[in-house]
């Protein structure tokens, strides 16, 4: 039988009840895999398990803490997603073109975790190349929402995002080049973050100056996602744009009380559900009931950003699909999802004078976000503009604008790669319609706990973590 209240304990809990000898690893992991056994056939949240040495390392995990010489994380279980490389363990980043794929190092941020502790227990599924908002690849198939199986837990990290809500691990990793942490965090209820640009070191793309591209955790807790990324952040060489450790303190505090912040509930062009603007607006009443100030303010905005970054992330992988094979598109194309090919397309389009006049207009967008952080603490805004659609719907069904002129958009979270040096945090505000909705906080410039900080007195307002998906 699975232990459900063990499955939603913290990572944080189970680090204290290990160390106080109430639990045991192995008891733990057991539990979870248990539990991913459990749901993975109706979600499809993970397309790799590996139990035998998962529970080797939990028992080895034991002995460490007996002996007291426990690292950090020792025994928490988490789950890497089918992206990231892992040393000697197949990752197809959902692509029949790499589906033999072994990788022969682990980047940086697996070797921290495991370092630390962390017990893998498998790769969480994602979309082919992380190229959708919908977590359905050629390989894979379709992944599927906790809190309803029609609906997506979006993407790309739809997988660690429902194995996250569905209480298959406490805490997993994410991409996210346009929201692809932020995404499924929001449609599964969770909290996702997008570290400042450089805090985990990126060196899984071939790139090292990419400006959009981040890792991420996915977690039930804001001291969870702090928890993780205080256990991989830190310079190293392999990324020449990552920053030196920060503090990041835990648990993290919760006070508000005289920080101000701005409110956008449309960024100046999207269209939003109701519903979603209404737990917008109650989680700023609730930050206003917690001591701050928020002042609603009008961003100035307008769509061209989102069809810049989409032109930036297709020249991206118009380069990554020329540097991974040199087979023509076309003799590929029967194998590999509509979306990719359709980004590549566009990619290939796109001159680079053109991609280069971009960074102007991208500066002017930026401008107008400096201003209001320079007299806010952080913008808050939707992360998604609906709730989760069905998993048979695409990115391209959303297009055009509505009859007051506003996009019709899913996400509100690829503008803000562009602007990659602010945190970005999601954090959920509540349902409409059974299905949960999040709050974006838009944090200054390399402050990512000033961001933990504004979610953890979000969380502490309206905590979520006591609602569970019935699976």
């Amino acid at each position: 039988m699975v232990d459900l209240d063990l499955c939603y304990t913290p990572a944080t809990e189970l680090i204290r009840k290990y160390r106080d000898g109430e639990l045991s690893p192995v008891e733990v992991v057991q539990n979870s895999l248990a539990r991913i056994d459990e749901v993975n056939p109706t979600l499809n949240c993970f397309c790799f398990t590996y139990p035998e040495e998962a529970l080797a390392q939990a028992e080895a995990a034991e002995q460490a803490l007996k002996s007291k010489q426990a690292r950090p994380l020792e025994g928490v279980p988490m789950a890497i997603k089918d992206f990231t490389p892992t040393r000697g363990k197949v990752t197809t980043r959902g692509s029949k073109l790499l589906q033999d794929w072994v990788p022969e190092r682990d980047p940086v941020l697996v070797q921290r975790l495991q370092d630390a502790g962390a017990i893998m227990l498998g790769k969480t599924t994602t979309p082919e190349f992380a190229t959708s908002g919908f977590t359905d690849s050629p390989l894979w198939g379709i992944t599927r929402n906790p809190w309803n199986p029609a609906r997506t837990p979006g993407g790309s990290s739809g997988g660690s995002g429902a194995a996250v809500a569905s209480g298959c691990v406490p805490f997993a990793e994410g991409t996210d080049m346009g929201g692809s942490v932020r995404i499924p965090a929001a449609l599964c209820g969770v909290v996702g973050h997008k570290p400042s640009i450089g805090r985990i070191p990126m060196d899984i793309i071939d790139t090292a100056y990419c400006s959009i591209s981040h890792f991420g955790p996915l977690a039930r807790t804001i001291d969870d996602a702090t928890l993780f990324l205080d256990t991989v952040q830190g310079e190293h060489f392999s990324d020449i744009q990552s920053l030196p450790r920060c503090d990041l303190p835990l648990p993290v505090p919760a006070d508000v009380k005289g920080l101000k912040f701005a409110l956008d509930v449309t960024l100046g062009f999207c269209a939003v559900d109701p519903a979603v603007e209404a737990n917008l607006r109650n989680t700023a009443d609730a930050l206003r009931d917690a001591g701050a100030i928020v002042e609603e303010v009008d961003l100035g905005w307008d769509s061209k950003i989102v069809d810049m970054w989409y032109a930036t992330w297709g020249i991206f992988m118009a380069a990554y699909y020329a540097q991974l094979t040199d087979v023509p598109l076309d003799e590929n194309r029967e194998r590999m999802s509509e979306g990719l090919v359709r980004l590549i397309e566009a990619g290939r389009k796109i001159d680079a004078v053109t991609a280069r006049r971009w960074e102007f207009e991208r500066t002017r967008y930026w401008h107008k976000l400096g201003v209001v952080l320079d007299n806010h603490h952080a913008l808050l805004c939707p992360t998604m503009a609906i709730t989760a659609p069905a998993v048979e719907m695409r990115d391209w069904d959303f297009a055009g604008f509505d009859e007051h002129g506003m996009l019709i958009c899913m996400d509100m979270t690829s503008p803000f790669n562009y602007t990659a040096q602010c945190p970005v945090l999601s954090v959920p505000s509540g349902f409409a319609d059974g299905l949960p909705t999040a709050t974006q906080i838009v944090a200054r410039r390399w402050d990512d706990a000033l961001a933990m900080r504004i979610g953890a007195a979000v969380e502490k307002a309206l905590p979520w973590a006591q609602h569970r998906p019935e699976l």
